[in-house]
C-alpha cells in the first residue's frame, strides 16, 4: 500500500553535491504520520542508517559519518523527504535507500527500490 520512489543518484566527482528525494504514495503514508530514513549499501557490504526525521520534521538523526555534510528534510505536505549531500568523497559511493516506518514503531517497514550514487575521485 506504501509505495517508495527514490530519485537523484547519479555520477560526481569529489566534493560535488547530490540531492536525494525520496516520493511516497499511498493512503499510508499520506494519511497517517510516518518516520523516515535513509540508508546505503555499498557493494559487498551491509545496510547502514544514514539519517532519519520524525514523522513532523522536527527532528533528525544522522551518523557521525555524514554529519555536518549532509541534510535530511520533508516537504510541507510531509510526502516526500530529501536528502542533500554535500561534500561528497568516494567512500559515499553506494546505494541510497529510502524507508519508511509508521509512528511509534522502531523497524523501518516499508522500502523504496534504491538509487546508485557514485562518486568519482
Amino acid at each position: 500500500q506504501v509505495m517508495l520512489v527514490e530519485s537523484g543518484g547519479g555520477l560526481v566527482q569529489a566534493g560535488g553535491s547530490l540531492r536525494l528525494s525520496c516520493a511516497a504514495s499511498g493512503r499510508t503514508s499520506s494519511s497517517y504520520a510516518m518516520d523516515m530514513g535513509w540508508f546505503r549499501q555499498a557493494p559487498g557490504k551491509e545496510r547502514k542508517f544514514v539519517a532519519s526525521i520524525g514523522w513532523s520534521g522536527s527532528r533528525t538523526a544522522y551518523t557521525d559519518i555524514v554529519k555536518g555534510r549532509f541534510t535530511i528534510s520533508r516537504d510541507g505536505a510531509k510526502n516526500t523527504v530529501f536528502l542533500q549531500m554535500n561534500s561528497l568523497e568516494p567512500e559515499d559511493t553506494a546505494v541510497y535507500y529510502c524507508a519508511a516506518k509508521v509512528f511509534g514503531t522502531t523497524a523501518y517497514n516499508y522500502w523504496g527500490q534504491g538509487t546508485q550514487v557514485t562518486v568519482s575521485s
